[in-house]
């Protein structure tokens, strides 16, 4: 900077209200004007890096859906719920609103772990506008005679005891032709949405081959994606309900997940721990670390079952962004 500029800088920083027209041009005004800002804001660096430090419990948004949610959320449903239900009403209550009061919104259901009514009992109280659910619906075609959708929203609503859900997703689709299946399902669940029964719509998938269908689909507002950085327990080329899995399948699992980025999909990532199996702390922290640090989804669930789980889980997430 000038020595001129400089004393301009000065000036305008003093808040000098002498200097006239003849000292002080349009452009060195601009100029001095500019730089004043530049250096308050360098001033407030360390405040500024401070307000803008991510962690797991801010809200984001799942992808162009607009809806907002805790980056971190609690899921029900650790070896099909039975994990939480273990806990007893009171213990999972509690685990819930520890979570809440830690800053997590994002409660995970679904009919199949049977856990709505778990989920009603322990978010009783609390302000519905600032939460998110998500649940999941089966479809199971040609088994019987199925009952709609909208009939069967309407029981998860009274168990939940809630207005809307904020996402159901049709649930662990396998097959590669999941999407032709699923269609009358698919439009069900477009007319709930448009009827505010549901705020989005999507799909949780175990297979690969369902993935990349996921990937392109246009309907999918938001998928739920299993990823680690270990390979455990993330979708394979095999159909399998079970299918072995391993570090060679990550890299095709991450490009579908930057697929449905390029696509405007929500994504949230599942069974970061592999369902438990990461029994020592530096498998789960190298987990999260890498998910979180490589951008791959906007929010993650992890089906925890006690304070000591969240506060780690919290710790980690943050130390990665």
């Amino acid at each position: 900077m000038n020595r001129d500029l400089s004393r301009i800088c000065v000036k305008i920083l003093a808040g000098d209200a002498t200097m006239s027209r003849n000292q002080i041009s349009r452009r060195q005004f601009i100029k001095g004007a500019a730089i004043t800002a530049s250096m308050a804001l360098a001033s407030q660096k360390p405040g500024l890096e401070a307000q803008i430090k991510r962690t797991a419990t801010d809200q984001v948004t799942l992808g162009k859906s607009g809806i907002r949610l805790s980056r971190l959320g609690i899921g029900t449903g650790t070896v099909s719920g039975s994990v939480q239900r273990g806990l007893g009403r009171e213990k999972f209550n509690a685990l819930i609103r520890y979570a809440y009061d830690r800053g997590i919104t994002y409660f995970d259901t679904s009919d199949s772990y049977q856990t709505h009514t778990w989920v009603r009992d322990a978010i009783k109280g609390l302000p519905r506008e600032k939460l998110y659910i998500q649940s999941k619906i089966l479809s199971m075609p040609g088994f019987g005679k199925r009952v709609s959708a909208l009939e069967t929203l309407d029981r998860f609503r009274k168990e939940l005891s809630v207005d809307y859900i904020d996402t159901v997703l049709i649930h662990c689709q396998i097959h590669p032709g999941w999407v032709e299946q699923t269609k009358s399902l698919q439009g069900e669940l477009e007319e709930a949405k448009a009827k505010s029964i549901i705020r989005a719509h999507g799909v949780s998938c175990h297979s690969l081959p369902a993935l990349k269908r996921a990937a392109e689909l246009d309907w999918v507002d938001v998928n739920l994606v299993r990823i680690n950085p270990q390979g455990v327990e993330i979708d394979t080329p095999d159909l399998a309900v079970f299918s072995k899995s391993n570090e060679s399948h990550v890299p095709a699992v991450v490009e579908q997940l930057r697929i449905m980025r390029k696509n405007g999909h929500g994504t949230i990532g599942m069974k970061l721990v592999a369902q438990g199996q990461f029994t020592i702390i530096e498998e789960r922290k190298k987990s999260l670390t890498w998910v979180m640090q490589n951008s791959l989804v906007d929010a993650v669930v992890l089906g925890m079952k006690s304070s000591a789980e969240i506060d780690e889980a919290i710790m980690h997430i943050n130390n990665a962004l």
